[in-house]
C-alpha cells in the first residue's frame, strides 16, 4: 500500500510515494525543518487573528485513500484505492485526551493507523475497508461511491467510543491530512478491513443541499419529491367550506351545477392545480356521474380567470401549520427511535448524515431558523409536531435485519465459532444455538422468555476473548455493545436489556456470589420494567439484550445446581479476529433459520450437556472442600455408612472446625448433596443422606 504525499507551493508542486511503514517512521520523528514543531507553538498566538503560518505550504498534505500519479502540467490523475477511510475528531485538549481517543480506536481490529494531528490538539484515524472477497474498486467512480459509504458506516461504527464528536467531512477520495508528529502513532499492519458491498450509487443522504427560498405560496414551494397531498387537501377542504358558507340555501339535491362554477373560481384563486381540484371535487360529489360537465366547467373557468393563486384561502393557523411542516420536511429528518425512546433528527445537508437526540438547545436552534425563514411558528408548534405521528418510528436493529437481504446458503455461524480455538466437542454447535436466540430476540420471536444461554471464553489474557465478543455486531451496531455491566444499580443493569444487543460481562470471575443471584434473574428477564425519571408509571420495555462474558480463571461457577446458562469454553490459544467477515450473510443466515422454523433454543439434551462440560469450571466452595475432607459417599447396600440429615452433618463439619459456619448455608449444603447424586431418602423429620465418615 502506497501513500501519496504532496506539497504545493506557489512555484512547484513536489511529489512522494512512501510505504505505509516508511509513513508512520516518518510520523514518529520531526525533519530538521521542524516545521511542524514551529507550527504548533504558532497556532495559540494565531488564533482569533488574521495572521497564518508562513510555512505551512512547507508541510506536505497526506492522502490516504487513494494513491495518484502525476499527469503533464503538474496534474494528478487516480492510479489505485487503498481502502483507507479517515475520520478525525478535532478541537482536544491536548496529548492526554489523543492518547485516550487512541487507546478507542485501537480497541476495533479495522483500525490500521491512529495518530495526533499537526495540530497537537487533533487525531486522524485511519480505517480499512475491502469488498466482500477482499478487492477494492478498480476505477475512480467505484471508488467514490465506495468511500462515501465507507466514510458513513467508519463514523457510525467508531463515534460510540469516543466522548468526543467527529468532526463530519465531505466523504471525498481527496480527504487528506498535513503531515504531524507523533512519537507513539498506532499502528496495526494486520488490521481486517470491513467488508461492504459495492453501492451503485451516492446514498441519498449525502446529495441533499440546504436552500432557502423566498415563494410564499405553499405549493409553489414544494421541493421535487415532496408529497403535496396533504397541502392541497388542506386548501381544498377550507376553499369548499367557504363556498358553502356563501350558498347557504344550497343542498346537495339540488344538483350540484349551481356550486361548480364558483367553487372553480375559488379553487383557482387559492392556487389548486386544475386535475387535483377536478380530481377532488369528483371524489366529494361521487354520486353525481357527469364527469363531462365537471371537467369542462372547470377547464372553462381557469381558462378564463386571473390572478391565480392570489387569495389566502387558509388561516393563519393553518398556513402557519403547513409551512412549518414544509420546512421541517426541507431542512431536517426526523425519527422516533423505540429503541432508546429518543426523538432523533439530522439536517439535510452533505455531511449530517448522524442523527443526534433533539434536546432542548435542537429545538430553540430549529425555532430561531424557522422565523429567520419568515414563518412565525411558537416552541410549542415545534414541539406538538415533533411529538406528533407525524415523525415515523424507527427501530435500528430490525431495519439492519430487514436490509441483510437473501442468504446464500453457506453456514458461516460455525465457521465464526470455530475462530475460538478450544477442545469442546460441542461447542460450535452450542455457539449456532445461541446465536440463533440472539437474533430471535432482536427480531421479537420470544417475548415469554429471555436469552438465558451465556457463552464464557476462559483464557489468559492477550487471547483477544474481549475482541471477539466485540465483533460480533456489525459495524451499524456496534453502538449497542457494552462491557461495563453495573451490578451496583439494579434500575440501571435492567435499562441495559432494552438499550443494549450485547453486554459483555467481562471479568466473570470478578461477580460475586451475592451479585449472581441477581445475574441469574437478569438473565432469564423477557422484559425490563422501567419508570422514567420523575414519571408516576412502570413501563414494559422491550428485552434486547443478549449475554456474553470472558475471564481469566477457571473456578467461576457458584450454582449447585449445574449452571445450565452457560455454556463454558477453554480457549487454548489466541482467537482469529484477523480474518473480515461478511456480516449480511451472517446475519441473513440467522434470520432465514429462524423465518424457516429452525429451533433457537437449548433442549434437554443440550442442557444435559452443559452440566456434564461445566464440571470443570464449578468453583469449589470452603464448605464442599471441608465436607470432602471428612466424608465419603456410600452405598447402602455395602452397609458400612450410616442415614443422616443435613443438620447433622452441617454439626458434624462445624465440630471439625474453628471457624463458625453460618447456620444459612444448610439450604446451600442440601442442594450440594443432590447435585453429588448422594443416596438418600425422604423422613418424616426430613431428607437423610448415606454417608460414611473418613
Amino acid at each position: 500500500m502506497k501513500i501519496t504525499l504532496i506539497r504545493e507551493t506557489n512555484s512547484t508542486i513536489k511529489w512522494s510515494l512512501c510505504s505505509m511503514e516508511t509513513f508512520i517512521e516518518k510520523v514518529k520523528h520531526e525533519n530538521k525543518e521542524g516545521y511542524i514543531s514551529q507550527l504548533r507553538l504558532a497556532l495559540p498566538h494565531l488564533e482569533g487573528s488574521r495572521g497564518h503560518f508562513i510555512y505551512i505550504d512547507r508541510i506536505p498534505r497526506v492522502y490516504p485513500a487513494v494513491t495518484y500519479q502525476r499527469t503533464e502540467g503538474n496534474g494528478r490523475q487516480f492510479k489505485e484505492y487503498n481502502g483507507l477511510v479517515q475520520i478525525e475528531v478535532n478541537r482536544l485538549s491536548g496529548w492526554a485526551e489523543v492518547e485516550y481517543i487512541k487507546s478507542q480506536a485501537a480497541l476495533l481490529p479495522q483500525t490500521m493507523a491512529a495518530f495526533g494531528g499537526a495540530s497537537g490538539k487533533s487525531i486522524k484515524i485511519w480505517i480499512r475497508f475491502s469488498l466482500p472477497d477482499g478487492s477494492l474498486p478498480t476505477t475512480e467512480e467505484q471508488a467514490s461511491f465506495f468511500h462515501a459509504h465507507a466514510y458513513r458506516l467508519a463514523v457510525k461504527c467508531y463515534q460510540p467510543l469516543f466522548p468526543f464528536p467527529i468532526t463530519l467531512k465531505e466523504p471525498t477520495l481527496q480527504q487528506c491530512c498535513r503531515m504531524t508528529v507523533d512519537e507513539s502513532p498506532y499502528y496495526n499492519p494486520d488490521a481486517i478491513p470491513f467488508c461492504m458491498v459495492q453501492p451503485d450509487g451516492l446514498d441519498k443522504g449525502t446529495s441533499y443541499r440546504e436552500h432557502r427560498l423566498t415563494e410564499e405560496n405553499p405549493l409553489n414551494r414544494m421541493e421535487p419529491g415532496y408529497d403535496s397531498y396533504h397541502t392541497i387537501k388542506t386548501l381544498y377542504q377550507t376553499t369548499l367550506h367557504r363556498v358553502l358558507d356563501q350558498m347557504e340555501n344550497w343542498k346537495r339535491s339540488d344538483g350540484i351545477e349551481p356550486l361548480l362554477p364558483r367553487l372553480a373560481m375559488e379553487c383557482f384563486k387559492s392556487g389548486i392545480p386544475e386535475e387535483e381540484a377536478v380530481i377532488r371535487t369528483l371524489r366529494h360529489y361521487y354520486e353525481h356521474k357527469d364527469e363531462v360537465g365537471i371537467r369542462t366547467t372547470f377547464r372553462n373557468v381557469y381558462a378564463e380567470a386571473k390572478g391565480f393563486g392570489e387569495r389566502q384561502t387558509m388561516s393563519k393557523e393553518q398556513d402557519t401549520a403547513i409551512r412549518l411542516e414544509e420546512f421541517l420536511k426541507r431542512r431536517y429528518e426526523f425519527r422516533y427511535n423505540t429503541m432508546t425512546d429518543d426523538l432523533e433528527y439530522r439536517e439535510r445537508d452533505s455531511i449530517h448524515f448522524q442523527f443526534g437526540t433533539v434536546d432542548k438547545r435542537v429545538r430553540n436552534s430549529i425555532a430561531i431558523q424557522a422565523l429567520k425563514e419568515g414563518i412565525h411558528a411558537w416552541d410549542r408548534d415545534i414541539d406538538r409536531h415533533l411529538n406528533s405521528e407525524y415523525v415515523p418510528t424507527y427501530n435500528p436493529i430490525e431495519e439492519y435485519l430487514y436490509d441483510v437481504g437473501k442468504w446464500d446458503g453457506k453456514d458461516r455461524i460455525r465457521p465464526l465459532a470455530d475462530w475460538v480455538p478450544c477442545k469442546h466437542l460441542h461447542w460450535r454447535d452450542l455457539f449456532y444455538r445461541w446465536f440463533l436466540s440472539m437474533v430471535a430476540h432482536w427480531m421479537g420471536r420470544d417475548k415469554q422468555h429471555g436469552n438465558a444461554t451465556t457463552p464464557i471464553l476462559i483464557g489468559p489474557q492477550g487471547y483477544r476473548k474481549s475482541t471477539f465478543c466485540r465483533i460480533l455486531l456489525p459495524p451499524e451496531l456496534r453502538f449497542g455493545y457494552t462491557d461495563s455491566l453495573n451490578f451496583s444499580s439494579k434500575v440501571e443493569a435492567e435499562r441495559y436489556l432494552s438499550r443494549f444487543f450485547l453486554v459483555n460481562l467481562d471479568e466473570f470471575d470478578q461477580i460475586s456470589i451475592n451479585q449472581q443471584g441477581f445475574l441469574k434473574h437478569l438473565l432469564q428477564k423477557p422484559m425490563a420494567t422501567l419508570r422514567k425519571p420523575y414519571g408516576n408509571s412502570f413501563k414494559e420495555m422491550r428485552r434486547y439484550a443478549s449475554f456474553i462474558a470472558t475471564s481469566n480463571h477457571k473456578d467461576l461457577l457458584t450454582d449447585p445446581s449445574g449452571s445450565r446458562r452457560f455454556i463454558c469454553v477453554e480457549v487454548t490459544a489466541p482467537i482469529r479476529t484477523n480474518a473480515p467477515i461478511d456480516y449480511t450473510q451472517l446475519y441473513a443466515q440467522a434470520v432465514h433459520a429462524i423465518t424457516h422454523g429452525e429451533r433457537y433454543w437449548l433442549d434437554e439434551t443440550d442442557e444435559a450437556l452443559l452440566k456434564e462440560s461445566n464440571k470443570e469450571f464449578q468453583q469449589s466452595t470452603p464448605l464442599e472442600q471441608l465436607f470432602l475432607l471428612h466424608f465419603e459417599t456410600a452405598s447402602p447396600e455395602t452397609n458400612d455408612g450410616q442415614w443422616m440429615m443435613t443438620m447433622e452433618i452441617f454439626e458434624y463439619l462445624q465440630s471439625k472446625t474453628r471457624d463458625k459456619l453460618a447456620i444459612g448455608k444448610t439450604a446451600y449444603l442440601g442442594r450440594m448433596l443432590q447435585k453429588w447424586e448422594i443416596p438418600h431418602k425422604r423422613g418424616r423429620q426430613g431428607s437423610y443422606y448415606y454417608l460414611k465418615k473418613r
